[in-house]
């Protein structure tokens, strides 16, 4: 069993002193599609600093994921080069941010906003995920969640921006996001979020998050097959047999 030492312990992971019980689903996406095996969720911050408000978010939307029942991991990306920094991108930080792409089905991405936009550490990470890898799709067909953190009033320029980086990566980027402004007041001293309409938006968020990767779970793979990369793999399509196979991921 591969070990994996670039992943942070999620604290408290049955805590949730907020959500009110009485409103939320334990199953939001019952009746969708399959539930089990569980949705496998990678999730990622984009600040290095000891109290880092991407990671104390990402952190809480872990927490309700693994409440509706997901597999969730957040990579620690304290270690990892600057893209082409390394010859071949040959560094274990890489590997294991790859390996973690490659395991998940929905993604969720959560920035600072640095000068208006995503901050480097978040791009890099998005840097080291390449289109294709070892004949895989590290991204293509994903689900992904976007959120940001300001410094100041609300603004939605990391989310968009993220967005296209989705776009770009082939992901199924879901309609609602979360932008939490003045994030230094909205986490207390034990980096819990308080109470706010901050907080509930991130519920709905990773509601819609796993509703969505259910609902594309059975047809992933079709949605992402193409022509141009049948024609690159040399895989015409003969019989129906054939076009059965190719649709269903084989």
């Amino acid at each position: 069993m591969t070990e994996y030492t670039r992943l942070r312990p999620l604290p408290d992971p049955a805590h949730l002193p907020v959500l009110k019980s009485d409103y939320v689903l334990q199953r939001p996406a019952l009746g969708l599609g399959p539930l089990d095996p569980p949705v496998r969720v990678l999730l990622l911050y984009g600040s290095l600093r000891e109290r880092s408000f991407s990671r104390l978010a990402v952190e809480e939307a872990a927490r309700l994921l693994q409440f509706f029942g997901c597999e969730t991991r957040i990579f620690d990306p304290s270690d990892l080069p600057l893209p082409d920094q390394v010859p071949c991108d040959d560094h274990p930080a890489v590997h294991e941010l790859r390996e973690h792409s490659l395991w998940s089905e929905a993604q969720v991405w959560c920035s600072p906003e640095r000068h208006g936009t995503i901050t480097g550490i978040m791009k890099a990470q998005i840097d080291h995920l390449p289109l294709a890898y070892k004949g895989l799709r590290p991204t293509q067909g994903r689900t992904l969640a976007v959120m940001q953190v300001n410094a100041g009033s609300q603004s939605f320029n990391t989310v968009n921006t993220l967005r296209i980086l989705g776009r770009w990566m082939r992901m199924f980027t879901i309609p609602n996001q979360s932008s939490v402004a003045k994030a230094y007041d909205e986490f207390d001293a034990a980096g819990r979020m308080k109470p706010s309409a901050y907080y509930d938006r991130i519920v709905d968020v990773m509601e819609e998050l796993v509703r969505f990767t259910v609902l594309l779970r059975p047809h992933g793979d079709t949605l992402v097959n193409r022509y141009s990369e049948r024609v690159e793999r040399d895989q015409p399509i003969t019989t129906l047999a054939d076009q059965a196979g190719i649709t269903a991921g084989r």
